[in-house]
């Protein structure tokens, strides 16, 4: 990004040389006359993919080792002698992790993503074998898999805030959004795998005997271990592969918005924070999804007191999470081919998020609502919320950059993410030490989707991004 990005001899069959006789022309957000730019068109390459490929592979096994411990909560609890408040600290270990995002933006912005995402995916390696260091006594264990824990947390703020400045930097405008939600949509889906393979690999404790037989103990233990193990495994096999081949940037910019000058890092800060519709659209983000993603990593947990066993829980995460990326990678591929488009799409997602949350919330009150409670209803419920909530990810990525460019993609979008996680920490920083209750939890889910679509509502929307890279060449 920046000037950096691109040397002069790349960007000058992109950029057009200045008029000899200028004259009052419309002018695009960079401050180029609009209409004195001849036709534009950059190259992209098929390489692109298997950045791509590679890209999303180590987000999805970040949400994979994020999300490890919630759908086996009563089997870890059993096996390493875990309390309530540890299993809400292992998924505290993910926003806490975002507490040096700020330095991750600073790096993709000034060494590229290649030294970035060979970084992140060192801590992930570091943190997954953590994980699996065989020490018999459980107290030292239990500090290495903390440890491990936070690591991996170390990497999020690279894998879900970089997809949209992977999608601008290797692909042309009408694939963008689709980049981006596949980049970004990877991530949720490993979180989604967890809740699929930990059930059904690691056997739950079911009965008073069971929990009181040291061979069964141990056998679950066994489980969790071969879990870890070939979650090792498979972050080790990602990193190699970037460490062979993970290049920063194509060698010719697709788009003029991708060899274009960015504002440097300083002044990208005081562009966001002085933006007002940005600031409305970064709360309409960072509410709803923190407060759902906090929600995801102690589903579990919240299911148990109404009678909905491990797997169960398993299955509605699981399904939740894919349908969300399902349609969120159709929606974004709607988005590239009619543009202009981003609020109509996130107003009819947010309006279906909020009626799903409402009814899963007044489901659970069966006492009061006298709704029918049964697994039809529950599985419904939670994945429409999740259909509707994680498909508007990369949509609500591509809105930002749009609102705010020339701000490096990086910026603009790991700012709204660090605020997502400051939610989201918040409220698992209340499941920690008061987690026997989880009903108020409930009742955060339609009142933060209510809240974000009202904003929504009121945001004016604007494409510079867009104007630059299309508009401006015709």
């Amino acid at each position: 990004m920046g000037l950096g990005w691109s040397s002069a001899e790349e960007r000058r069959p992109l950029l057009p040389p200045p008029p000899q006789q200028p004259r009052p022309q419309p002018r695009g957000p960079a401050g180029v006359p609009a209409g004195l730019l001849p036709p534009l068109s950059g190259r992209v390459y098929g390489r692109r993919w298997l950045v791509l490929l590679l890209f999303s592979l180590l987000g999805f096994a970040q949400g994979l080792v994020w999300n490890t411990w919630g759908p086996i909560q009563n089997s870890a609890r059993l096996a390493f002698g875990f309390s309530g408040w540890d299993i809400a600290l292992l998924v505290f270990w993910g926003p806490i992790g975002f507490a040096p995002c700020f330095f991750f933006m600073w790096l993709m912005d000034k060494k590229g993503l290649r030294v970035t995402v060979l970084l992140t995916s060192s801590l992930m390696v570091l943190g997954a074998g953590l994980r699996c260091v065989p020490v018999s006594d459980l107290e030292i264990r239990k500090k290495l898999i903390h440890g491990g824990q936070l690591l991996n947390g170390l990497a999020g703020p690279t894998v879900m805030n970089a997809a949209p400045f992977l999608s601008t930097t290797w692909f042309s405008p009408d694939e963008r959004a689709t980049a981006t939600a596949i980049a970004s949509l990877l991530n949720y889906l490993g979180s989604a795998a967890a809740f699929l393979v930990g059930p059904l690999v690691v056997p739950p404790p079911n009965g008073t005997a069971q929990l009181l037989a040291l061979g069964s103990a141990q056998h679950i233990k066994d489980r969790i271990e071969a879990v870890l193990y070939a979650e090792f495994g498979m972050v080790s096999l990602i990193f190699s592969a970037a460490l062979a081949y993970f290049p920063s940037r194509p060698p010719f910019p697709p788009s003029v918005a991708a060899a274009s000058q960015r504002l440097s890092y300083r002044r990208s800060f005081c562009r966001l924070l002085s933006n007002f519709r940005f600031l409305m659209i970064a709360l309409a983000y960072a509410i709803p999804l923190g407060v759902f993603s906090g929600w995801s990593g102690v589903l579990d947990l919240i299911l148990t007191p109404i009678h909905v066993s491990q797997v169960d829980a398993g299955w509605i995460g699981f399904w939740s999470i894919v349908g969300g990326c399902v349609v969120g990678i159709a929606m974004a591929r709607f988005a590239d081919f009619i543009r202009g488009m981003l609020k109509f799409i996130l107003l009819l997602l947010l309006s279906g998020a909020t009626l799903a949350s409402t009814w899963f919330t007044l489901t659970c009150l069966t006492t009061v609502t006298h709704l029918p409670l049964t697994t039809a209803t529950l599985y419904t419920s939670c994945i429409l919320l999740g259909i509707f909530l994680n498909s508007s990810v990369p949509i609500f990525f591509e809105l930002f950059v749009e609102t705010v460019y020339p701000v490096p993609e990086g910026i603009s979008c790991g700012v709204v993410t660090f605020l997502s996680n400051v939610f989201m920490g918040v409220l698992l920083f209340f499941l920690t030490f008061y987690h026997t209750e989880f009903s108020w939890f409930n009742w955060c889910l339609p009142g933060s989707c209510l809240l974000s679509l009202l904003l929504i509502l009121c945001f004016r929307e604007s494409y510079d991004r867009l104007y630059l890279d299309v508009v401006v060449s015709v």
